[in-house]
């Protein structure tokens, strides 16, 4: 078997890996290659897609429920992000203490390549892929994986890359011992997935910071100086890496400065203040990669963000839609909110984390004539809004949503999906929640 490179080896040659989804098929892929006898397990049914993968690298799985026998009997387990610690049989192998750690963990031990590893509450995946994109046009060797596009243990088996840009929640980043990224990037803390932290802020907060505790002397850690969950968590823990502080306030709306050099947000195609924050995090990072300051503001100019985060579906009756499905908390809509400067009729709802709607009670005042509830249970959206907003009506599909949303609204103003919920109790994700939305608009 392949020693690894990085962190502690397990003698003991058997993995098991909970969770087939993208993370644990490709945590199978790279165990199988460097030796490991794999066995996955999944707790639900396994996509047709996954599994024909894991039949052509002929590595054996379940579905269904977990055979505790059999993965009480290996030397490690690899935990999918989506499986709680809390799971019985998580509970089981902690008990008989067998090692488990997550696929970044366990994808950081077979590669070399510097990481930059990005999280935070909001911004993270527009960081991530504009770091990718700047890379990329200054012809780096560089890879994209992590909570966005492919796993990175898929990228480390398939491909070698010298440069990583990561995106982590704070699930990835529970699993982890030894992993380091090179490069660090926090760029908030809100609350957010409380309920996988006992409803407990302080616990997320912690997780967050995990990026960090690994960090060495010649690391670095970029973080939001402004952020008073950060800087107090920095404060009490610490870290060894070398520390960059970025604050939004210090960045003129029209031309600001990162390490000495001037750039253009005209030229910047993402808008938003807290986007130009993203992106002064984003310029530091590739700054310590070594990439040319004119290298860099060409990235800048021709940087598609991803879907559903912000983007504009299509302007109709002088209506403008904008689909803004990947905002899953209350501070995501709070940008995306502070960002609008038309009246809004704002589609929002899904499965509730654990919300609190105060930090919004003034943009939805000054910004926002109705609001559109999405989900199944919108209890809460009705008991914090009621009182500010006159027009609250329940729907139960985006294309109901929208076509309620287009009937208050008038030339001139904005419909924004943004849900500050995640998904899972209409849809199967917040992509599918974002298609479904931009097929009804397609279809008004």
């Amino acid at each position: 078997m392949n020693e690894p490179k990085r962190s502690q080896v397990i003698r003991q040659n058997q993995v098991a890996i909970l969770g087939a989804g993208e993370s644990g098929v490709g945590a199978a892929i790279l165990a199988k290659q460097k030796g490991w006898e794999v066995f996955v397990s999944d707790f639900g049914e396994i996509k047709e897609n996954y599994k024909r993968e894991l039949e052509k690298y002929e590595i054996e799985f379940e579905e269904n429920g977990h055979t505790s026998t059999k993965i009480l009997n290996v030397g490690q387990v690899i935990k999918s992000p989506g499986v709680p610690d809390k799971a019985p049989i998580v509970k089981a192998l902690l008990k008989a203490e067998i090692p488990v750690v997550s696929e970044i963990e366990f994808a950081a031990q077979y590669t070399d390549a510097t990481i930059i590893g990005i999280t935070g509450s909001n911004g993270k995946t527009t960081t991530t892929n504009l770091i990718y994109h700047i890379l990329k046009m200054a012809r780096y060797n560089v890879g994209l994986a992590g909570n966005v596009g492919y796993s990175f243990a898929r990228m480390v088996a398939e491909e070698e890359y010298d440069y990583y840009a990561l995106e982590l929640s704070s699930f990835q980043l529970d699993g982890i011992k030894f992993f380091a990224p090179d490069i660090a990037i926090l760029l908030n803390i809100s609350p957010d997935h409380l309920d996988r932290y006992e409803y407990k802020f302080e616990n997320y907060i912690k997780s967050k910071l995990r990026i960090t505790m690994n960090q060495m002397e010649d690391n670095h850690l970029i973080y939001n100086a402004e952020d008073e969950n950060v800087v107090k968590e920095i404060a009490i823990n610490g870290t060894d890496a070398n520390t960059h502080s970025v604050k939004s306030a210090q960045l003129n709306p029209e031309n600001w400065t990162v390490n000495g050099e001037t750039f253009s947000a005209s030229e910047l195609t993402i808008k938003g203040k807290h986007n130009l924050f993203n992106a002064t995090c984003a310029i530091k990072a590739a700054m310590l990669t070594g990439v040319e300051t004119n290298d860099i503001k060409k990235a800048l100019r021709t940087f598609k963000n991803d879907p559903h985060r912000l983007e504009k579906v299509a302007t109709k009756n002088g209506v403008t839609y904008i689909n803004d499905s990947k905002a899953t908390n209350v501070d995501s809509v709070w940008y995306a909110l502070d960002a609008m400067t038309q009246p809004v009729i704002w589609i929002v709802g899904g499965t509730d984390k654990g919300n609190d709607y105060n930090a919004l009670m003034k943009l939805v005042e000054t910004k926002v004539k109705a609001i559109v509830c999405m989900g199944i249970d919108n209890k809460k959206i009705h008991e914090a809004f009621g009182t500010q907003i006159k027009i609250i009506e329940d729907t139960k599909s985006a294309k109901e949503a929208v076509n309620v949303a287009t009937k208050y609204a008038d030339s001139g103003d904005v419909v924004l999906l943004s849900p500050a919920c995640a998904s899972f109790d209409l849809f199967e994700n917040y992509k599918d929640r974002g298609e479904q939305f931009k097929e009804a608009v397609k279809n008004i």
